[in-house]
């Protein structure tokens, strides 16, 4: 009797005893305060490892958990894993937002097989609740093995600067924050466990609670109206002022995707061209997801599109490009969220058809008046169809390039596009925000319904 008296005073005061993981959540809740959830659940004479909480965020509810990495180094063990199971049910059965606070070594190697199947049951509620409500992963310390692939499930992963995520341990490419906002893992990277977790509050902000719910509205103000011709400074010219959140930055550098409000109502933006003119790979894979994450919870889409098209070399043909391309049409297509393009600068041939169509990828799709939109990339149009003109010329470059600014002016002239009911209107820059605003709001009874299926064979 005497030792079960003394384990429940140890339990009790670990309970009562400040820790990281504590810290962490009331960084996330409204003025440090939460309720939280199954606090004595331990294994054994310890604590599980985990700590499970709701609270508001913003003056919304969240359910959130934090790995406790002071208790057997913050290892999943099957208690652990069933107190975060519940908070996935609750956030199921109230439609919630949940984030999850990473900082663990790992599966507890003396739960054996038990742990294994825990893992497995916390990737299914993942998957259950993807599309159903926002999922927000934080990776504070290190986040490894089948702990690395349950962060990666949520919607968004944000990681701090000291961190380390990875599956597979020495695999040759590192495992640090850099490289896991390089290779598209992270959405964001921070400083601090404090400035991660803010990031976090600031796209849950932005979000719907879940995907019955419309998106949410703000007060706001206009931008500087200083339209700039890079993609980020295009967008911040276009939508509210300070509400730009750019995520996956430094993966897919010719693309920039980000979280806006436009008059106050949040949507997602892409815009191309940001480094380069043609889209990559890693540039493809970062539209269709945030594209398809959009529409899981019905947040707008509104595209600008500048690119001359895809990369294509002998190398990335032999990488599977074309499944890259075929994804970002299919990840477009299938969107049946609003989505609204403009074209802005340059859209030749597929990407114009992949960002910009109209009917399946979009809406309605506008162009300002100085784009240039062609089935052909002007050089090769030039080739092809002033090929007579080119024959006997001794500077056939420079002639090449004439021929294309011809092809571009006559042929690729917005009014042109619009006389042919490809787009829908021409306007200058400084009417493109309001125009945008405007087919938004008209827009917004879009309803739509696909064949019955029971989910689409999107390319990988």
């Amino acid at each position: 009797m005497a030792q079960i008296k003394s384990n429940a005073a140890e339990l009790k005061a670990a309970v009562a005893a400040e820790s990281q993981a504590k810290t962490r959540l009331t960084y996330l809740f409204d003025e440090g305060t939460y309720t939280e959830l199954d606090a004595f659940a331990a294994k054994g004479d310890s604590l599980c490892g985990v700590v499970t909480a709701f609270g508001y965020v913003d003056g919304n509810p969240c359910y959130a958990f934090s790995q406790d990495v002071s208790v057997n180094k913050g290892a999943l063990n099957k208690v652990q894993a069933d107190k975060i199971v519940k908070i996935y049910d609750l956030a199921a059965k109230t439609g919630v937002p949940l984030v999850g606070i990473y900082d663990s070594c790992g599966a507890d190697l003396t739960d054996g097989c038990e742990a294994l199947s825990a893992y497995g049951e916390l990737l299914m509620w993942m998957s259950n609740l993807s599309g159903v409500v926002p999922q927000i992963s934080i990776v504070a310390g290190v986040c490894s093995g089948t702990s690395a692939l349950l962060a990666e499930s949520a919607d968004f992963t944000i990681i701090t600067e000291d961190a380390e995520l990875y599956c597979t341990p020495n695999a040759g490419v590192g495992s640090s924050s850099e490289n896991a906002i390089k290779n598209g893992t992270a959405a964001i990277c921070e400083k601090t466990d404090e400035d991660a977790i803010k990031a976090a509050k600031k796209i849950l902000a932005m979000l719907p609670p879940n995907n019955l719910s419309p998106v949410p509205m703000y007060e706001y103000e206009a931008p500087s109206g200083n339209v700039g011709t890079a993609a980020k400074e295009l967008v911040e010219g276009v939508f509210d002022a300070q509400s730009v959140t750019e995520l996956y930055g430094d993966f897919g550098k010719a693309s920039f995707t980000a979280l806006a409000t436009l008059s106050g109502a949040t949507v997602g933006v892409v815009a191309t061209n940001k480094t380069s003119d043609k889209l990559t790979a890693c540039d493809c894979s970062k539209i269709a997801r945030f594209v398809r994450f959009c529409d899981s919870f019905a947040i707008p889409v509104i595209t600008l599109a500048d690119t001359e098209g895809f990369e294509g070399s002998t190398e990335t043909e032999a990488a599977g490009a074309v499944k890259s391309m075929a994804k970002l049409a299919h990840a477009y297509a299938e969107a049946t969220t609003i989505k609204i393009s403009a074209v802005v600068g340059k859209a030749y041939g597929a990407a114009f058809i992949t960002l910009a169509g109209k009917g399946a990828n979009a809406d309605l799709v506008y162009a300002l008046d100085k784009a240039v939109i062609t089935p052909l990339n002007p050089i090769t149009a030039a080739e092809f169809f002033y090929h007579d003109e080119l024959k006997g010329v001794e500077d056939a470059s420079s002639k090449r390039l004439e021929l294309a600014a011809r092809y571009s002016t006559e042929e690729g002239s917005p009014y042109s596009v619009a006389a042919s009911g490809c787009i829908d209107g021409v306007v200058t820059s400084s009417q493109l925000r309001q125009t945008l605003s405007d087919a938004i709001e008209i827009m917004a009874g879009k309803r739509i319904s696909r064949l019955p299926k029971k989910h689409s064979n999107i390319q990988l």
